[in-house]
């Protein structure tokens, strides 16, 4: 498995470096000597295959496409505009689709960011809400993949999720200074339901199938009523969002100095068609710092905090992470944008804390096909924490149970549940260490594997690896 996707990682960097050569029309601009860099113009190709596994979801297979648009090189290495855009399928029947553009000359003095996605999950991570406060039963679940004698345990984290998800931007400076305004229209569907059993069990032998008699804890949760009926199937968001941004970066792609820091409020009123309406905040601070010049040794952190303005904020919003400008969406603490090695969306509550903190070597820089080739080592250290809880109380009565014997059942199966978490969260810590191949200092195919520490690392997953692009921020 591990030889395949690096192999496709292989024969990716490969054509993507032809594709370069062969699509950049305009002619280079020879940069100073001593910065070794050919000044890139004109239209930028690169184009990289999708492909990974899992257990329940299968193989993805797809592919992805950044073009990057440098003019006449004044603005190198920034864009004047760039387009991405991925489709990936699952054997198992789920897609992701992904179209964004980022323009920053359209309207004079303000960026334009836009983008579409649409994800149809068979088999969204869902481990409850407030971190270890939910019990993620880590040994049934290895049980299952080790046994021959054990059904495979993972589906009962597991959740059908559609969600389609569009955003505009813009972003203009204020006076001349590194200080800028954000406005932007964001629109969201989501729609929830448990798994598809025969969809889950499919090829699998009789005995590794998930049992129609056990339930899964999206189940479990709406029994509870920790999930309420009104928003248990998801629902529209319709929000404006508005923001500071502070912004002293040398580059965007592969920054090596400079602060990036940024505040949102986001606001889904009823009146906007919001099917439940909430208030969120935020704010994030990324603060790149040159240990070696010329790009050759970083070290960069990021701090982020997420907050809710009330407790009338739906679950199914609660794993995203406030993004403005070139960045779209995508699920929260867990994963390979924001805690990498982190098993997706193992961290939601009202409010969350988390930071990354990474050294970033490049340890080779040289020109290949009249391209800007870099090749790069970090080590990196992320970690979250839920800092204000989502009610996670038992809201049922006798009366919404056929049967008093049913409704002592379901509370007993909730007190057994709560006993096992913590009172509350704790620090999800995680390490790791990464590889970054470097064209022109925008497409940036990196590989990288982080693992779980500290007391409750079990809980958190066993690690994971990663093919994928760009810096984490």
């Amino acid at each position: 498995m591990k030889i395949n996707r690096l192999l496709s990682i292989l024969v990716c960097l490969l054509f993507s470096a032809a594709a370069h050569a062969q699509s950049n029309d305009s002619a280079t601009v020879a940069a100073p000597e001593t910065q070794r860099e050919i000044v890139k113009t004109g239209l930028n190709f690169g184009p990289l295959p999708a492909v990974a596994f899992d257990a329940d979801k299968g193989f993805q297979l797809g592919a992805l496409l950044n073009i990057y648009d440098f003019g006449d090189g004044s603005t190198y290495p920034n864009t004047r505009q760039q387009w991405y855009f991925e489709a990936s399928f699952f054997t198992k029947g789920s897609q992701l689709y992904v179209v964004s553009y980022d323009n920053k000359f359209w309207i004079p003095g303000i960026r334009f960011s836009t983008a579409l996605t649409i994800t149809n999950d068979k088999a969204m991570d869902f481990y409850g809400f407030n971190g270890y406060q939910s019990y993620f039963d880590h040994a049934m679940v290895d049980l299952g993949k080790d046994s021959d004698d054990m059904y495979f345990y993972t589906p009962k984290y597991r959740i059908n999720r559609l969600a389609a998800l569009f955003k505009a931007d813009l972003i203009g400076r204020i006076a001349d200074s590194p200080l800028q305004w954000e406005a932007g229209y964001h629109l969201s569907y989501f729609d929830i339901d448990a798994i598809d059993r025969d969809k889950i069990n499919k090829n699998k032998d009789e005995n590794k199938k998930f049992p129609a008699s056990e339930p899964t804890l999206y189940e479990q949760y709406r029994q509870w009523g920790i999930i309420s009926d009104d928003e248990a199937d998801g629902g529209l968001n319709s929000t404006l969002r508005l923001g500071l941004l502070y912004d002293t970066r040398d580059k965007e792609g592969a920054p090596s100095r400079g602060v990036w820091a940024e505040a949102h409020l986001t606001m889904a009123p009823k009146w906007l068609g919001t099917s439940i309406p909430y208030y969120k905040y935020s704010a994030t601070l990324r603060h790149y710092l040159p240990i070696v010049d010329r790009d050759r040794l970083t070290f960069a952190y990021r701090l982020n905090y997420e907050g809710s303005i009330g407790k009338d904020t739906p679950y199914y919003v609660l794993p995203y992470i406030t993004t403005m400008g070139q960045s779209y969406d995508r699920d929260g603490m867990g994963g390979f944008r924001t805690i990498r090695g982190l098993m997706r969306n193992r961290v939601q509550g009202l409010d969350m804390a988390s930071y990354n903190a990474e050294l970033r070597w490049r340890f080779v820089s040289f020109t290949l096909w009249n391209q800007n080739i870099a090749l790069g080592l970090n080590a990196f250290s992320d970690g979250t924490m839920v800092t204000r809880a989502f009610d996670m109380s038992f809201s049922r009565t006798e009366a919404d149970f056929s049967s008093r014997e049913e409704y002592l059942s379901a509370r007993g199966e909730y007190d057994a549940y709560m006993d096992r978490g913590l009172d509350s969260d704790r620090p999800h810590i995680t390490v790791g260490a990464g590889f970054r191949f470097i064209m022109n200092q925008n497409f940036i195919v990196c590989l990288e594997y982080g693992k779980p520490v500290g007391k409750y690392h079990k809980q958190d997953g066993n690690g994971a690896f990663y093919i994928n692009t760009g810096y984490l921020f």
